[in-house]
């Protein structure tokens, strides 16, 4: 048999699109045969000597027909090989060669003039995952002293590398495992990659308007005046095969044209022309596209298969690119002042940066803004959000010391796990404050390609809670919490002081404090004409109380009286405060010019301007969610603990040797079942499933007796009418009994599943379940066992990996918590050990996505242990093992595994 006749067929998840250090695309995939001309082409024409030399150790110049064969036919099990591909051409070449079981000779060569952008990394990242894939545990290789780059780019991977001298060579070896280091290496290449390339669309040098037109109330007329009367810092070239002039512009016939550099183009053009535009864009070497041309995804399968073009043609010819569809992007900054979007309204500077996906919404948003003086630093409308997503720019803002609070509409998110990772790291740092639209239809917009998530929506919630965003229900509530983010400081607590010269406003506010947890601990009533002075000391009175962290102001003026004094006390008190402060100030929303304070920076309204609210209630909602955003921060949490008592290899081996005997998928088996979580510290009890009154006797002799009888057909375990369990049998006479009155109650063996168990110790019973969600990942539950958990859907979730704070929070976030802390007298149930099997089943979950599903069923948890009765799993062949994890990919393309959040 050939080698060809024998290879296996590389994996699809192995090509991806990958982004570079300084932010631009590339094509990664596996060799083949028909790449023979790409490398020779390759290394004959774009590699020099001195880089052939270091790869072979020899003068190389041309590579023998012999040599291109083997280098192009590989087996992808024992051989595995990438290429990496720019403008149609490639540009490196990595590969390893198993030597011996369990042990690969890694290699690599890239283009001089490619070097320094951090492909080498690439490739390591991708062979090390195809490697782990096919049981490669440790890469070894051959380096010459001189060659330092590539010495680095081994010790800089995060792995452990041992190296030693002989005959002239460097000789290193390093595991591949997939480290805490090597895995936080490659998520903070992945990061200053993404960040770096929305650097490039937020602050161009220069922009290129295609398809700018003469004729009034056209989108490229609009563009081109936007960008003009918005002040734009860098130049502006109009692009019009038919015109020589637009807008006062020298038009040019193509981008290419130009002849200065082009940082950024926006396209306006027919969709079908616009694959055209990004030829040539990427010929004058454009960093990036801002489409506003429509007639893609959004208008159905002709439109999704233009836009997957689009999109591939893009990347591949190494440019990112907004939209399809988008309203386009600003940045407000002095240095900048960019508007490259459709919309005539510049928003004022400030400190809040936007990102949604509807075009449409994107001008009402603009104008909410500007009406309440909030300020933005950037904003992007990214339409069909075919490319550049809500990821890439939380990667960007993180970074952004002009942006100190996020602001995310988000229609769909196709990468949540993704989402997650992110989001836990920039939370710490800056709030986001995001609205979710379809949270109860799970709609997708039109034009937005994102695979059916299997996780509940309560998943989702969940997720965002875990991360620290604050969630929100609508526009006008983000907009309520955003003013206050980005005004006043964070409160230290829950306690609130209310101070007001109405006492119906007063008990209005009392009244929703309570509502959303907040606890009113001072009240201070003023006369219905109260002075500035008498509001300036009822105002220190409360900040002053160290049993105050934050004060509701509320002022109705009386007739014919502006409340001017009032307002220069409340900006004069919030400016100089450390609690926050907000106002219901004459019905006014936002942040009036009264209640502003100066801003250095010059944003419209600064630090320690007071936001102001029409209603108390928003008022106080506002502030409740930047309360549970602080106490998130504040609350003590470590980073995820490595659960003892794991035998990950024991869990492996068994899992393995399950798909081996079900290549398709199966359930574990009891024997199966008790192993799997025996390696991760889970004693599941022992169960005998007994088909007759005889076979239930020998079962409880064997066990000694002090057993239980019980049916566990899922039609009874919901029928809380039907007694389905008989307990403290302790003798042949009881089982015959217990098996007579069930057999009669429920019915026959063959339909009942009768089993016999050990009688365990009274406890809570509970119930905790995992699943592998094909875009979340894994998705833990957690609940009180039956059937009334399911019909309230009385359920907590959290993605893992868990640390102590989430499963803290699982097990305290359900209606029926008190049940587990001594309800109504009763035990109170040892909560440290239900919160360690949590964070055990999240990390067998975590390490095993072949773990469809996974179910202790039935828990009791007492007040001196817990013991887990019933469990479930079953196991199923993984065709993408969570690859983004352990490797920097791009979203795929509109149509195929994941789409951008």
């Amino acid at each position: 048999m050939t080698e060809e006749e024998g290879a296996a067929t590389a994996p699809a998840h192995w090509e991806a699109d990958v982004l570079l250090r300084d932010g631009r695309t590339a094509h990664i995939r596996p060799i083949g045969p028909e790449d023979a001309d790409l490398l020779v082409d390759f290394y004959d024409k774009r590699v020099s000597d001195q880089s052939k030399y270091y790869r072979f150790f020899s003068p190389m110049p041309h590579l023998s027909e012999r040599d291109v064969r083997r280098f192009t036919h590989v087996d992808h099990v024992d051989r595995v090989a990438f290429v990496l591909t720019l403008s149609g051409q490639m540009i490196a070449v990595g590969r390893y060669d198993v030597v011996k079981p369990g042990e690969a000779e890694v290699a690599f060569l890239v283009e001089d003039r490619h070097q320094g952008r951090g492909i080498a990394q690439v490739l390591l990242e991708h062979l090390a995952q195809a490697g782990r894939e096919r049981g490669v545990e440790k890469f070894v290789a051959e380096v010459l002293p001189d060659n330092s780059r590539m010495i680095q780019t081994f010790r800089d991977a995060g792995y452990h590398v041992a190296s030693e001298y002989e005959d002239g060579v460097i000789a290193l070896e390093f595991p591949i495992e997939s480290t805490d280091t090597a895995i936080g290496i490659m998520l903070d290449r992945e990061h200053q990659a993404e960040a770096a390339s929305i650097h490039k669309f937020f602050n161009p040098r220069s922009v290129a308007v295609i398809g700018a037109s003469r004729r009034q109330e056209t989108i490229g007329q609009a563009l081109v005046r936007n960008l003009v009367t918005g002040d734009f810092t860098g130049r502006v070239y109009a692009v019009n095969p038919n015109s020589s002039a637009v807008s006062g512009l020298p038009a040019y016939s193509s981008v290419s044209e130009i002849p200065d550099e082009v940082d950024l183009a926006i396209v306006a053009v027919p969709a079908e022309a616009v694959e055209d535009v990004v030829l040539d864009c990427a010929a004058k070497g454009v960093h990036g596209l801002v489409v506003i041309s429509s007639g893609f995804a959004e208008t159905g399968e002709e439109g999704r298969q233009r836009q997957r073009r689009l999109v591939g043609l893009s990347r591949s010819y190494g440019l990112r690119l907004i939209g399809p569809n988008a309203l386009g992007i600003i940045n407000t900054g002095a240095g900048v002042s960019l508007n490259a979007s459709l919309s005539p309204l510049m928003p004022p500077r400030g400190r809040a940066g936007f990102f949604c996906q509807s075009g449409a919404l994107g001008s009402a948003i603009l104008e909410k803004v500007n009406n309440r003086g909030l300020g933005l630093s950037t904003f992007v409308s990214a339409g069909n959000r075919a490319d550049v997503s809500g990821n890439d720019l939380l990667q960007y803002w993180e970074e952004d010391d002009s942006t100190e609070v996020v602001l995310l509409y988000l229609e769909s998110i196709g990468n949540p796990r993704k989402f997650s990772r992110i989001t836990r790291r920039v939370s710490q740092r800056k709030p986001i404050i995001a609205v979710r639209s379809g949270r109860t239809t799970q709609g997708v917009p039109m034009g937005h390609a994102v695979r059916r998530i299997a996780a509940p929506p309560q998943a989702l919630d969940a997720m965002f809670r875990q991360s620290g965003v604050i969630q929100v229900g609508s526009l006008e509530e983000m907009f309520d919490v955003a003013q206050l983010l980005a005004h006043q400081p964070l409160p230290r607590g829950r306690r609130v002081a209310i101070v007001g010269n109405s006492d119906a406003l007063g008990l209005l506010a009392a009244d929703a404090a309570a509502s959303v947890g907040l606890v009113v601990n001072k009240s201070i009533a003023l006369s219905a004409e109260p002075s500035a002075e008498d509001f300036e000391d009822a105002l220190d009175t409360a900040i002053d109380d160290p049993e105050i962290d934050a004060v509701v102001a509320v002022y109705i003026p009386p007739l014919n009286v502006s409340g001017e004094d009032v307002a220069n006390v409340l900006a004069a008190v919030g400016e100089q405060s450390d609690k926050p402060l907000v106002s219901s100030f004459l019905g006014a929303e936002g942040v009036p010019e009264l209640l502003r304070v100066p801003d250095v920076a010059g944003s419209t309204a600064g630090r320690g301007s007071v936001p102001s609210y029409p209603a108390v209630e928003a008022a106080v909602r506002a502030l409740a969610h930047v309360v549970d955003y602080a106490m998130w921060l504040r609350t003590p949490d470590g980073p995820v603990p490595e659960p003892a008592e794991v035998d990950r290899v024991a869990a492996q081996r068994l899992i393995d040797a399950a798909l081996a005997r079900a290549p398709q998928g199966t359930d574990l088996d009891h024997a199966e079942l008790t192993e799997l979580l025996a390696a991760y510290g889970v004693e599941l009890w022992s169960t005998t499933h007994v088909a007759s009154a005889e076979e239930a006797v020998a079962a409880g002799e064997t066990l000694g007796w002090d057993v239980v009888l019980k049916a566990t057909a899922e039609h009874l375990l919901e029928r809380p009418d039907l007694a389905h369990v008989w307990r403290n049998i302790d003798g042949a006479a009881e089982m015959r009994v217990a098996w007579e009155s069930l057999e009669e109650s429920i019915g026959a063996p063959e339909t009942a599943g009768y089993v016999v168990q050990k009688n365990a110790r009274p406890g809570v019973p509970i119930a905790i379940r995992s699943i592998e969600d094909p875009l979340f990942g894994p998705v833990m539950s957690f609940g009180i066992s039956g059937p009334l958990t399911e019909l309230v859907a009385d359920k907590s979730y959290r993605i893992p990996p868990l640390t102590p704070r989430d499963a803290s929070q699982m097990v305290r976030e359900i209606k029926a918590a008190p049940m587990l802390f001594g309800y109504r007298g009763s035990d109170v149930a040892d909560v440290a050990e239900v919160e360690r099997l949590i964070r055990q089943v999240a990390q067998l979950q975590n390490d095993f996505p072949q773990i469809r599903s996974l179910e202790l069923s039935l828990v009791l948890a007492g007040p001196t242990g817990c013991s887990v009765l019933t469990a479930s799993a079953r196991v199923e062949p993984v065709t993408d093992p969570r690859s983004d994890w352990f490797v920097r990919r791009l979203s795929a393309l509109p149509g195929d595994t994941l789409s951008p959040a």
